[in-house]
């Protein structure tokens, strides 16, 4: 009989993988374009050898029992390392990742992240690009979690990490504004925390996928209307859905053009001083050219202030 060793391997764990997310051994064998009797015979040896039941036998449906259900997550686990270990040797074959992924704060410039990236393709790099937008939290949690390689617009507060740098990519002044017609948009400055909290406040989603996350200026008991991000912020605002702060360079051209107006309050201007980081390896020339080259863009001050201002 084949040693546990010898069964578990990335085919069949894939396979199991795949009986699991298609419900049946049927089903998983057209998936994979085998006859149901080579499954169940494989099946059959994996159970065979770790002495357990993998399936439910007493439904007509692929049911993992709890070992089952262990089995298939570690070998999840271990498939993923697999391809994580296939890419490191390949990108140090060619200098180059297979894949680069950047988690980006809604902070930071569309239209200048994708200056970079248009620079970047131009290059035309075996590396796969990624750009994943987040917010507050979810843009160092991308990071940190290993489903990204490099982070725009991560709060200095938590640029903190084993095996993670940073620097800084700078500081964004916001502005409370709200619509003309908006009822703080006449009162008396500066506005009191009393007033602004009776008023519906507009407020991104945190991305962070970990449960918590961050809120910024919001008051306590203040009803809220979440957006996924800072763009749909600003377009609730220039509604008078309700009010908050925004980045600046984004507010402006609608305050001189009097859809939005400025206010100031009794907590002053906020201020948010945000960096960059990545995933740092044990040995500096470890570092594929991708991330390199994005590195070195981010070395530029003219390059940054865009990100962060347009």
């Amino acid at each position: 009989m084949q040693t546990t060793r010898q069964l578990l391997t990335p085919d069949n764990l894939a396979m199991l993988q795949t009986i699991a997310e298609q419900g049946s051994l049927a089903a998983a064998a057209r998936q994979m374009g085998l006859v149901p009797s080579a499954i169940t015979y494989r099946v059959r040896q994996i159970e065979d050898a770790l002495d357990v039941l993998l399936f439910d036998r007493s439904t007509r449906k692929a049911v993992l029992t709890d070992a089952g259900r262990e089995l298939v997550d570690e070998g999840l686990r271990i498939l993923k390392d697999i391809d994580a270990v296939a890419l490191r040797v390949k990108r140090v074959a060619t200098g180059w990742e297979p894949r680069l992924t950047l988690s980006v704060d809604s902070l930071v410039s569309q239209s200048t992240l994708l200056e970079l990236t248009e620079a970047f393709l131009a290059l035309h790099p075996p590396t796969q690009l990624k750009l994943q937008r987040e917010t507050l939290s979810g843009t160092w949690e991308a990071l940190v979690s290993g489903a990204a390689d490099l982070a725009l617009g991560v709060v200095v507060e938590q640029a903190s990490a084993a095996g993670i740098a940073s620097k800084p990519l700078g500081e964004v002044p916001f502005v409370f504004a709200v619509a003309p017609h908006h009822p703080l948009a006449a009162m008396p400055e500066p506005l009191p925390d009393a007033l602004v909290a009776q008023h519906r406040a507009v407020a991104v989603a945190d991305s962070t996928r970990s449960g918590g996350g961050l809120s910024v200026g919001l008051f306590s008991g203040q009803r809220v209307l979440t957006v996924s991000d800072m763009q749909a912020k600003l377009d609730a605002q220039l509604r008078g859905l309700g009010c908050g702060n925004l980045p600046l360079c984004l507010a402006q051209a609608f305050i001189d053009t009097g859809l939005l107006v400025a206010k100031r309050t009794e907590r002053g201007q906020r201020i948010s001083r945000v960096s960059y980081a990545w995933r740092a390896p044990a040995h500096k020339a470890s570092t594929g050219k991708a991330l390199q080259w994005w590195l070195g863009q981010l070395g530029s001050e003219v390059t940054r202030r865009a990100l962060l201002h347009g």
